[in-house]
C-alpha cells in the first residue's frame, strides 16, 4: 500500500493539474464564444458570394450559347479557375492546430487527410500537400507525405490578410497548369461538442449542377444586366470566393479547435474531481489503518508491561 506521504503528493499533483485543467475550459470557452459570432457574421456573406458567383457563371455560360447557338460549357471558359481537367495533380490544404490538449480534433483531420492523399495516389494521381498548423506538418512529415509548402504563424492572428496569403500561394500552381483541382480538409464547426471533418473541393469552382440550376431559375426570374460584363466580373467574383472560402474554413477549424479543447478540458477537470476523490478516500483509509495498527502496538505493549 502506498505511504501516506506518497498519496498526498499525488492528490497534490492532480489538484494543480485540475487548476490547469479549468483554467484552459475557460479560456477555450471565452475565445469559442467570439470565433463563432465571427463564424455567424461571415456564414451569409460567403454563401451569398457563392450564389451571385454561381448566377454570373450561369449568365456568361448562357450568353455564349447563346451566341454560338449551342451550350459550351468548358471549350470556352472565362476564367482559369473555372476550366474542368481531368484531375491528374491534385493539391490538399490540410487545416489542423499548433498545439494539442485537444482531444481527438487533429488526429481525426490527419486520418482524414492521410486517406485521401493514399487514395488517390493508387488511383494514379498525384498529390501535393499544403499544411497549416504544426500538428498536420509534423503527422505528414513523418510519413515522407509530398508537402508543397507549410504555412505558419495563421493562427496567431487569423485575418482576412492571412487567408488571403494562403490563397495566393493556392492558386499559383493552378494557373501555371500545375494543378487541376485543390481541396480542403478541415473540422467544420456544428457545436462544442460536435465537429465535423469535411473534404470540400475549392477549385475549380465551376460547378455544372449548380449553373444549370441558377441558368434554370434565371429563365423564371427578374432578368438581371451586368455591367460592364460578366467576365469582367468573374475576374472580380473568382478570387473574392477562393479568399472567402479559405477564411471561411480558417474560422470553422478554429472555433472546432476551441470546442474540442473546451471538451477535453472539461472531461480533464471532471476526470481529476473523480481521481482526487478516489485518492482522498485510499488516503483515509491508509490513515485509518495506520490509527489502528499505532493502537494495536500501544494496547499490545500495555498487555506486555501488566502481564
Amino acid at each position: 500500500m502506498p505511504s501516506l506521504k506518497s498519496i498526498r503528493k499525488r492528490i497534490s499533483s492532480v489538484k494543480s493539474t485540475q487548476k490547469i485543467t479549468r483554467a484552459m475550459k475557460m479560456v477555450a470557452g471565452a475565445r469559442l464564444a467570439r470565433a463563432q459570432a465571427r463564424i455567424v457574421a461571415l456564414r451569409p456573406y460567403a454563401i451569398k458570394t457563392q450564389e451571385v458567383l454561381a448566377s454570373v457563371v450561369a449568365k456568361a455560360t448562357v450568353n455564349e450559347g447563346q451566341e454560338n447557338e449551342e451550350l459550351v460549357l468548358d471549350e470556352k471558359p472565362q476564367h482559369p479557375f473555372l476550366v474542368v481537367r481531368p484531375e491528374k495533380n491534385v493539391a490538399l490544404l490540410v487545416l489542423t492546430s499548433d498545439r494539442g490538449l485537444c482531444g481527438a480534433f487533429n488526429t481525426n483531420i490527419n486520418k482524414v487527410a492521410e486517406a485521401e492523399w493514399r487514395r488517390r495516389v493508387a488511383e494514379g494521381q498525384n498529390v501535393r500537400l499544403y499544411t497549416i498548423g504544426r500538428k498536420g506538418r509534423d503527422y505528414f512529415r513523418r510519413r515522407r507525405a509530398p508537402i508543397a509548402h507549410e504555412f505558419s504563424g495563421i493562427w496567431e492572428q487569423l485575418d482576412m490578410d492571412r487567408a488571403r496569403l494562403v490563397a495566393q500561394t493556392l492558386i499559383k500552381p493552378l494557373v501555371k497548369g500545375e494543378v487541376d483541382a485543390i481541396y480542403l480538409v478541415y473540422n467544420e464547426f456544428k457545436s462544442a461538442i460536435s465537429q465535423k471533418v469535411v473534404v470540400e473541393k475549392l477549385l475549380p469552382v465551376r460547378q455544372l449542377e449548380t449553373e444549370a440550376k441558377a441558368a434554370e431559375e434565371a429563365q423564371t426570374t427578374t432578368e438581371h444586366i451586368f455591367e460592364p460584363n460578366p467576365e469582367a466580373l468573374l475576374e472580380r467574383l473568382v478570387p473574392m470566393y477562393v479568399e472567402i472560402s479559405i477564411y471561411r474554413a480558417l474560422l470553422e477549424s478554429m472555433a472546432s479547435e476551441l470546442g474540442a479543447r473546451m471538451t477535453a478540458m472539461d472531461a480533464a477537470t471532471n476526470n481529476a474531481k473523480e481521481i482526487i476523490a478516489s485518492l482522498t478516500l485510499q488516503y483515509n483509509r491508509a490513515r485509518q489503518a495506520a490509527i489502528t495498527k499505532e493502537l494495536m502496538e500501544i494496547i499490545g505493549g500495555a498487555e506486555a508491561l501488566e502481564g
